[in-house]
Order: structure tokens, then sequence, then C-alpha cells
């Protein structure tokens, strides 16, 4: 029992201090609340209190007034006995006395608080004396008419004085409850300033930022947001997301507008393609023909120039294989892939080429991955041809590195391969996936194998950069996503063309 209580404690603690942090707008509105249902509580007390109090002060107003109304009958009574001469009405005067007794012992907490102790207990011994006066009288004493007037006399202008003070008291405290609305007013009012100026200052302003920067996106200006204003943590969040979201939609963009150019060039180049491949098979066919036919009465440079056209007909149709299959878009045959399988085979395609250019290999393969779903042969033509670029590129003696990992995000798997080259420069980063661009020499590339690359990979719904800085060397990486998240993206392919 006590482990849950500290458990709900530390919850308790961990819920007021998410959500009192001064450095978000929840945090701001939370304190403010806070701060106002306070002082609202702490109003609404003394108001309750000054009720209270009025309510005190009123049913004592009541006994102040009895007060002085006994007092005043005591001195009818006085004056009928001065005017008429009769005992009775003395008589009578004692008992409005011991009523007057009974109303000043019972106010004989207030009365001291309201006018002090001094005046009370003056008031208590003309009040005496005057008993004593009357108590003289009756026994038959001989009366002196002024004393007696004069105590009571005193008596009533003290009882007048009471009610006065006490009723000025009750002015004040009704005045002060009349007060508390207004109090109530301004602190509403206040709140609502905080408010709208926490939500004018940490809302609608960097608001105005976001929606102006996404008219700029709009335009194609994917520029990120650079608010300066107080950075909140909702807003903080919501600019850093508006960023992210910017620096996607250009990588996106460049990714889309690279695709449609590809797309256009591979619906091109298929129609040259077929147009130039029966050429190319008859000039292959009738050098063939010529050479068995013709071939003993042709002299040894004659051969040679044969074997010349064999050859250059062979490479054009290795061309023309090449254009066909970047402009190819029907969907390969997918199979889920392990993706170790896949860059071991791709190695033993192009192992030769590594012994006789003198490079070493270098391989880190991460066992048991996810697997990918893919077409083998297609992804053995993308690493098959980044290996070779690798061989190309660097020098006898250098080294290619191969890596096959987990993606940090968990649902890609990286492919790289690295070589020891001189790099490429960042000015034609941008180009080196366009069709029949390349840095070799001519006659030694015919600028398609990246641009293939791309194609392929864009159909496995992947991606392919490269990285590494100029002179130390180029690295290739290829993010294959897994099964689930691959199966993900061809629902949400098919959805959105829906």
């Amino acid at each position: 029992m006590e482990v849950k209580e500290s458990i709900s404690g530390s919850n308790l603690g961990r819920w007021i201090v998410q959500h009192t942090r001064l450095d978000s707008i929840k945090g701001k509105i939370f304190v403010i609340f806070i701060m106002t249902f306070l002082f609202i509580g702490g109003l609404s007390a003394l108001h309750f209190w000054n009720l209270d109090t009025v309510k005190e002060r009123m049913i004592l107003s009541q006994q102040y007034d009895d007060l002085l109304n006994n007092i005043l009958e005591l001195r009818r009574m006085e004056k009928n006995f001065f005017i008429y001469g009769g005992r009775e009405s003395l008589k009578e005067s004692r008992q409005y006395i011991e009523h007057i007794n009974k109303l000043v012992d019972s106010l004989a907490d207030d009365l001291p608080v309201l006018v002090g102790q001094k005046v009370f207990r003056r008031f208590q011994s003309t009040l005496n004396r005057y008993n004593k006066q009357v108590e003289l009288v009756l026994s038959g004493e001989p009366l002196t008419r002024k004393a007696l007037r004069v105590l009571g006399k005193e008596l009533t202008d003290s009882a007048e004085q009471f009610r006065h003070i006490k009723r000025e008291r009750i002015h004040k405290a009704i005045s002060r409850s009349s007060i508390l609305p207004f109090a109530f007013l301004g602190i509403f009012l206040f709140l609502m300033i905080l408010v709208i100026k926490i939500i004018a200052l940490g809302l609608l302003r960097p608001l105005d930022v976001v929606k102006a920067t996404t008219q700029q996106v709009a335009r194609g200006d994917f520029s990120p947001i650079r608010y300066k204003g107080k950075r909140l943590e909702e807003i903080y969040a919501l600019i850093e997301a508006f960023n992210r979201m910017a620096q996607e939609l250009e990588t996106n963009h460049e990714d889309l507008v690279q695709t449609r150019k590809i797309a256009a060039i591979g619906t091109l180049t298929a129609g040259v393609a077929h147009e130039l491949n029966n050429p190319i098979n008859n000039i292959s066919l009738t050098a063939e023909a010529f050479g068995e036919i013709y071939g003993d009465a042709v002299d040894e440079e004659g051969q040679d120039m044969l074997r010349d056209i064999l050859s250059q007909t062979a490479r054009a149709a290795d061309i023309v294989k090449n254009l066909l299959d970047f402009s190819r878009t029907e969907r390969p045959v997918f199979a889920h892939l392990a993706p170790a399988n896949v860059m071991d085979s791709s190695i033993a395609l192009v192992k030769n080429q590594f012994r006789i250019a003198g490079v070493y290999l270098e391989t880190s393969i991460t066992d048991d991955l996810p697997p990918i779903a893919g077409n083998l042969r297609n992804l053995q033509q993308v690493f098959t041809n980044l290996l070779l670029n690798a061989v190309q590129a660097s020098p006898q003696e250098g080294t290619v590195k191969v890596c096959v990992e987990l993606a940090d995000d968990q649902q890609h798997i990286r492919f790289s391969v690295k070589d020891s080259g001189p790099g490429i420069a960042p000015e034609i980063r941008q180009q080196i996936f366009e069709p029949f661009f390349s840095t070799k020499q001519v006659g030694k590339g015919t600028g398609l194998g990246l641009a293939v690359s791309f194609s392929i990979i864009k159909r496995h719904y992947g991606r392919i950069d490269v990285k590494g800085k100029e002179g130390e060397g180029a690295e290739f990486i290829v993010l294959l996503p897994c099964v689930s998240e691959q199966n993900n993206v061809f629902s949400n392919s098919l959805r959105s063309k829906a």
C-alpha cells in the first residue's frame, strides 16, 4: 500500500512539474489559472468573512439600539417623576436599569473594542451612579434634580455615540463588500489580458511566421523558419517539425524532379533503343556471315577490321540493352531476400575484377538482419555496378569497403560501398544519377549505370545517395525498407494512386 502511494505521489509530482513549466504555453496558462484561482479563493474567503462580520455587527447594532431605547425610556420615567412627582415612575425605572445592565453585560466584549476600555468603564460608572441616585430617592433621601439629569444625559449621549460608531463600522464593512465585485472583475480582466498576451505573442505571432513560410514553400522556397521570438516549448516543437518537413519536401522535390527527368528520358531512349536494336543485329549477323563465307580470302588486316566490327556491335548492343533496362517501367517480381545473400551474390559476380585490378575488398555484413522484398537480379545489377565503379575508382593496392547493417531508424537496411579513389566533387553530385552523365574517360563508360541503379532502387521504394569528401573516396549508400515497412510504403502508394 505504501509503495502504491509513493508511486502515485511521484506521478503527481511529475504531472505538476510537467504542467507548470514556464517555457511552454500550457505551463504559463496553467500557472496563471492557478494564481487566479488562489486570488479568487482568497477574495471569496474575505468576502464571506466580511459578510459574516456585517451580520454579526447588525445583530450587535440591534443591541445598541435596544440600549439607547431603554435609556430613553429610563429618561422618560425620570421626566414623569419630575413633572408629576410620583415615585411609581422611579420604581418602574428599576426594570429599565436592569435591562440596561443586561445589555451592557452582553456588550462587554464588543464595547471596549468599539470605544476603548476607559470610555466603557466611565459608562458603567455613570450607570451605577444613576442607579444609586434612583435608589436614594426611593429610600426617602432628598433629590438633587440636576445631578440625576446630568447623569441621564451622559448615559443618553454615550448610548447615541455607541450606536453611531457601530453604524459607521457597519457602513465600512458594507463598503468593503461592495468593492469585492470590482476586485473580482479586475482579476478576471487581468487574467484575460495575460492569456491574450500569451496567445498573441507566444502563439499567433509564430503562427504568422509559419503561415508566411508555408506560402514560400508553396512557391518552391524550402528555406527553414528562423524565428527569433520567445522559444516556447509547443512553438519550438512546431517550428522544428515544420523545418524537418520542409527539408524532407526539398529532398523529395529534388527526387521527384530527378524521377520525372529520368522518366522522360526513359520514354525517349526506349524508342531510340528499339530502333537501334534491329540495325545493330543486322550489322552483327552480316559481319559474322561475311567472316564465315569470305574469312579465308581476307588478309590479316581485314580479319582485324572484321573483329573490330563485331566488337563494336557487341558494345553497341550492350548500350542498347542498358537503355532498355533504364527505360523499363514494369514492376519486377519481388521475393523476400536476405540482405547478406544479396550482397554476397553480387560480390561473387565481380570478385575476379578485384584480383585483376589489385584492389582489396573489406566486408562488414551484420547477421540475422530483417529481410527485404525485392528482385534479386535487379539488386545484383545495382550492387555489381556500384562494386565495379568502386574498383575502377580505387588505385592499385587500394581498398573497397562494403557494409550491410540495420539503419538508425530501425526500418531500413543500409548497404554501403566505399572506394579509396579521389571522391566526387560536390558540384556534380546532383548530376551523377542523370542518364549519360559520366566522370570516366570517353569510351570507358556509357553514363547509364548509376541512372539505371537509381531507377531500380526507386522501384524498390528505397533511396540511393553518395557521401564522402573530395579526395577521400566516394561512399554510395543504398537504403532499402524492411519487409514490413516496405509493405506499408507499397500500400500507401496504392492508396494514393487510387
